[in-house]
């Protein structure tokens, strides 16, 4: 038996890297998922965006855990669409017990060259899209009457500085922001809100030529493995440069779970010591 066996849960920016592994996992954990994933690029990044297939590519990895999935394409910055995939998902699955707002963008420049359409997009996908999900299925978790449980993914950039990327920095800070006061809101009504902080995952959201440049700006053309040697030296304590989807959602699946039944309000670190270091 799964810890989630039974429940329902929606996870977006489903269609790769993080939010495909969260989907698999509380699936492996005997959840059903609606998935909701924009699957095209996004104007301001420098990466390649998620594909149809790719979202297709993650509902197969949930059958094949033997659940069932509903997979919609929708943009977290579309409220009336993602509503609307709230209510297809509930009226085919059922009910709705867990939300995994993970959809999310990167893009760097220092704050006084970031460009308006830069800080509006990311602004618009990485805060106003974690409340736009949790603006579509609070309504539905309440009216249920049997609580639940809402995980916000945030980051270190939730709590550290970080320069050239201050626009990330702030979305993530209010993200954090935003899980405390629903905590405080939601708590009668038995719905759980927390928020993880992962350091560095490696996906295709930083796994690219321009990150590389970020961290090594001393190489003309930095490689992949210039890129990891930056990142072991720098960002966290335990001596590794990144860690891996499953390590953040094995977090999530825990949060999601009863096993975390008296846990709310809080913003849990899965970063190698990264806000610790000195």
């Amino acid at each position: 038996m799964g810890t989630l066996d039974g429940k329902v849960a929606l996870v977006t920016g489903a269609a790769r890297g993080q939010g495909r592994s969260h989907a698999i996992r509380l699936a492996e954990e005997g959840a059903d998922l609606i998935l909701v994933d924009v699957c095209q690029d996004v104007s301001t990044t420098d990466y390649r965006g998620a594909r149809p297939e790719d979202l297709a590519e993650t509902a197969k990895h949930i059958e094949k855990a033997g659940r069932t999935v509903v997979a919609h394409e929708c943009d977290v910055r579309d409220l009336a669409g993602l509503t609307e995939a709230v209510a297809d998902g509930v009226k085919q699955l059922g009910r709705l017990d867990v939300v995994v707002a993970n959809a999310g963008i990167f893009s760097s420049a220092p704050v006084h060259e970031l460009t308006e359409d830069q800080w509006n997009e990311m602004i618009d996908v990485n805060l106003s899209g974690v409340w736009k999900t949790v603006r579509a299925t609070v309504p539905t978790l309440i009216e249920q009457g049997d609580g639940g449980s809402i995980i916000l993914i945030s980051s270190t950039g939730g709590t550290m500085g970080f320069p050239n990327f201050a626009h990330y920095v702030a979305a993530k800070h209010g993200v954090i922001g935003l899980v405390r006061s629903m905590a405080n809101e939601l708590g009668a009504h038995r719905i759980r809100c927390n928020a993880v902080q992962p350091t560095s995952v490696l996906t295709d959201m930083i796994d690219h030529e321009a990150m590389y440049r970020l961290f090594r700006p001393d190489l003309e053309s930095p490689t992949h493995e210039d890129f990891r040697e930056a990142c072991e030296a720098g960002m966290n304590l335990l001596p590794i440069p990144w860690l891996e989807p499953r390590d953040v959602s094995a977090a999530v699946a825990w949060l999601a779970s009863d096993e975390a039944r008296y846990v709310t309000g809080i913003a849990l670190p899965i970063d190698a010591g990264a806000i610790t270091k000195m």
